[in-house]
């Protein structure tokens, strides 16, 4: 059975997926890039061998991410692409009527319009993480709470606060107003959640048009706070595939599945490309 291995390197985090023929992905993974990409790659190629075995074949490599021109230099991918065209791909393998992508990772979110199978347009958010996924994970932290918990507790609040999410200062500011004024946690959560969502709207959607199906993509996708909050700011239901964090390595090895790209190689060499 053909397979094929795609490769999302974020600043964040690193993915890999190896998918075959009839939608059937043979393994995955995904991990902390930690600042060294080269070593977040070793460490995946290693446990994809340690799932699949030494001596799999890989019929044809595809990378996206912001680290995708060095990790493909280094592993003579086949096909390296843009985030966008990834994540759409991946989108469009599961909801193949989607028209909205939102793409929500660690430090970046995305809206992609899709029209009859194409990019028809895409935004991104600023230079400010204000409104992704490392924004959550500190406020989190702060707060004492796993992201699990805070998923939990923003779908148990009644009565959300109002917090002002357009950059980490200003939100913690209000937290810390909220808690000494004895507001609930789960209150105070899916505020913070309605003020992502809030933030998205403004700074990346604007003026574009938002049309069903959306499919929500990335690994803040997890969060059902964020969810709802997506649900009642938006008036509209949002779709969230199986491994919502996985979409653009997905959408890589879907890619160069649709292109054959010939490059194929055994996970143990290819391990040994990168040490």
């Amino acid at each position: 059975m053909a397979r094929y291995l795609g490769i999302d390197v974020g600043s964040i985090s690193t993915k890999m997926v190896i998918a075959a023929p009839d939608n059937v992905i043979a393994a995955w993974c995904y991990l902390p890039t930690a600042g060294n990409p080269s070593e977040a790659l070793r460490r995946g190629l290693e446990r994809l061998e340690t799932e699949l075995g030494e001596d799999s074949s890989i019929d044809g490599i595809a990378v996206t991410g912001s680290g995708r021109k060095l990790t493909g230099e280094m592993l003579g991918a086949g096909i390296i692409k843009n985030e966008i065209t990834c994540q759409m791909i991946s989108a469009l393998n599961f909801e193949p009527c989607v028209q909205t992508i939102v793409e929500i990772g660690g430090q970046d979110a995305k809206m992609i319009v899709v029209r009859r199978g194409l990019v028809a347009d895409f935004s991104m958010n600023s230079v400010c993480a204000a409104g992704t996924g490392s924004f959550l994970d500190h406020q989190a932290a702060r707060l004492n709470i796993t992201l699990d918990e805070m998923s939990l507790l923003a779908e148990a609040s009644r009565n959300p606060v109002t917090i002002n999410a357009t950059c980490t200062v200003f939100a913690e500011s209000d937290m810390i107003t909220r808690q000494q004024s004895g507001c609930r946690k789960e209150d105070i959560v899916y505020g913070l959640c309605k003020a992502l969502v809030a933030n998205f709207r403004r700074s990346v959607i604007q003026s574009k048009p938002v049309q069903v199906p959306v499919v929500f993509q990335g690994g803040v996708a997890h969060n059902r706070g964020i969810i709802r909050a997506f649900r009642e700011e938006m008036g509209m239901d949002v779709i969230v595939p199986p491994f919502p964090e996985l979409t653009g390595a997905h959408g890589a090895a879907l890619l160069c599945m649709a292109e054959k790209t010939e490059s194929a190689i055994r996970l143990g060499k290819l391990k040994r490309l990168v040490n």
